[in-house]
């Protein structure tokens, strides 16, 4: 038997029964805080797909509010509380509800969410027909109260091929990955699925999760009849981005991790339509 020192130690009848509430005492800094609460919760989360199906994927969410300055700290656990009781599937359209709820749940202004996930597409490779599971880096934020606005995120990776190693080389040129990365906000409804079909149509070529010969020449030499610098993908998606009527505003990031330099190219663009 352990010695009676070493036991478990249990709360007695005389411990105090009201716990103090440090978060809701007055701090003296007189410092408003602009964001302030949870990051990186891993919870379930449901993607309408174009095709009327429902994607069941795993989001990795950061929830927040303004805090007030007279208060010490917010109640971190409120947040988990308000994710956990949506009583449908979260997803996109649940989201103004879960705001709503964070704003009255810890009596603040302006109420932020961010959730990243990974949003899965059956993509068929462009001459044998094989087919695969091809992920893309998706998410969604939004913030409500004083300021209204919804995002979408995602980042497309896609095959570029440089116009200049084309036109001085006597055969070949270089190519490399691209990466390319958006923030779009919706003019009513936009699927993911547009938004991605609109990057890989303005690559040299594009990813797929299966390949086999006929595809690999049918790529590479579709890449060698459509050259691009990371300029040339930044202005063809922000043309598709224009023309296409559920896109309101945008940000481009195209960043190509060079094959044969020592360095990546990068180039950024933003407009609101």
């Amino acid at each position: 038997m352990a010695p009676r020192g070493d036991a478990l130690q249990t709360p007695t009848e005389d411990a105090p029964r009201v716990l103090v509430d440090i978060q809701s005492t007055q701090d003296e800094r007189n410092i408003a805080i602009d964001k302030v609460g949870v990051r990186k919760v891993k919870y379930p989360i449901q993607v309408q797909e174009r095709g009327g199906g429902k994607q069941q994927t795993v989001g990795l969410f950061t929830l927040a509010v303004d805090l007030p300055k007279e208060f010490k700290g917010t109640h971190m656990s409120r947040f988990l509380e308000v994710l956990g009781e949506s009583t449908e599937a979260i997803s996109a359209a649940s989201i103004p509800t879960i705001l709503a709820e964070l704003r009255a749940r810890l009596h603040a202004d302006t109420a932020h969410l961010e959730v990243g996930f990974t949003f899965f597409r059956t993509k068929a490779a462009p001459v044998t027909g094989k087919t695969g599971q091809m992920g893309y880096d998706c998410g969604f934020s939004a913030a409500g109260g004083a300021l209204e606005q919804f995002l979408l995120t995602l980042t497309v990776p896609v095959t570029t091929l440089c116009p200049c190693s084309k036109e001085i080389s006597d055969f070949g040129a270089h190519n490399q990955r691209g990466y390319v990365t958006v923030k779009v906000q919706p003019n009513g409804h936009l699927w993911l699925e547009d938004v991605i079909d609109m990057i890989e149509g303005a690559g040299s070529a594009q990813l797929y999760p299966v390949l086999k010969r006929p595809d690999e020449k049918f790529v590479t030499e579709q890449a060698y009849l459509n050259p691009r610098f990371v300029e040339d993908m930044v202005r063809e998606v922000a043309i598709a981005f224009d023309q296409h009527p559920g896109v309101a505003a945008y940000e481009i990031e195209v960043e190509n991790h060079e094959s044969i330099h020592d360095h990546n190219a990068y180039a950024y663009l933003a407009r609101r339509k």
